[in-house]
C-alpha cells in the first residue's frame, strides 16, 4: 500500500485517497474508501463530457461508467485494471460497514436501478468482491449486475463466500472485465 501510495503522489496533484458516500446494510450511508484513480477536477470534466457528448452521456446512464474514461491518470488506470485501488476498503471491513465478500457498495444515485430488490441489497454488508465481480464485471449490464447482488443476498453462505473469494483471485490476476 505504501507503494500504491508513494505512485499516487508521484504521478497526480491531489489527495492519496478518494471517499465516496455509499450505501450500505439498512440503507445506512458509509464513507467508502478507495485510492484515487481520477483527477481531481472528474466531476467537472464527467459534467462537460455528458453535455457535449450523447455516446457518453448513454454509456454513464446505462453503467454509470465509462470504458475509456478521460478522467483516470495513468496510475489511476492499472490501479483499476488490478483492482488494487481497492485495498483501503479493508479499513471499511475492520470498521464494519463492509465485508469482504458481498454486493457491490452503491451510491444513492443508483438504487432506483435495484427497484424491489434494494430491500434484497440493504439486508447484508456491501463486500470488496462478490459474484458480479466473479461474474464477468464491467462486461456484464447493470441488470445482471443487479440480479448478481440479489442471487448473492438470496443464497448467502459460507461456502458461497469461499467460492467468491476463490474465483477473486484469477479474476482480479487476470483483470477480467475490468477498466
Amino acid at each position: 500500500m505504501l507503494v500504491i501510495v508513494v505512485a499516487i503522489k508521484l504521478s497526480s496533484r491531489g489527495p492519496v485517497y478518494f471517499s465516496q458516500a455509499r450505501l450500505g446494510r439498512g440503507g445506512r450511508t458509509f464513507s467508502c474508501i478507495k485510492f484515487r484513480t481520477m483527477r481531481v477536477d472528474s466531476e467537472a470534466i464527467l459534467s462537460v463530457l455528458l453535455a457535449n457528448d450523447s455516446s457518453v452521456r448513454v454509456e454513464w446512464e446505462r453503467d454509470q461508467k465509462l470504458r475509456n474514461d478521460p478522467r483516470v491518470f495513468a496510475i489511476g488506470g492499472l490501479l483499476r485494471r488490478t483492482s488494487l485501488d481497492e485495498l483501503p476498503q479493508l479499513f471499511n471491513v475492520l470498521i464494519g460497514d463492509m465485508s469482504i465478500v458481498g454486493p457491490r457498495p452503491i451510491i444513492e444515485a443508483e438504487a432506483f436501478r435495484y427497484r424491489r430488490y434494494i430491500a434484497d441489497y440493504f439486508t447484508v454488508r456491501p463486500g470488496i468482491t462478490g459474484l458480479w465481480q466473479v461474474s464477468g464485471r464491467n462486461h456484464t449490464t447493470y441488470r445482471r449486475r443487479v440480479a448478481c447482488d440479489v442471487a448473492y443476498v438470496r443464497t448467502k453462505s459460507a461456502s458461497n463466500d469461499l467460492r467468491i473469494m476463490a474465483l477473486t483471485v484469477p479474476t482480479v490476476l487476470l483483470a477480467r472485465g475490468a477498466y
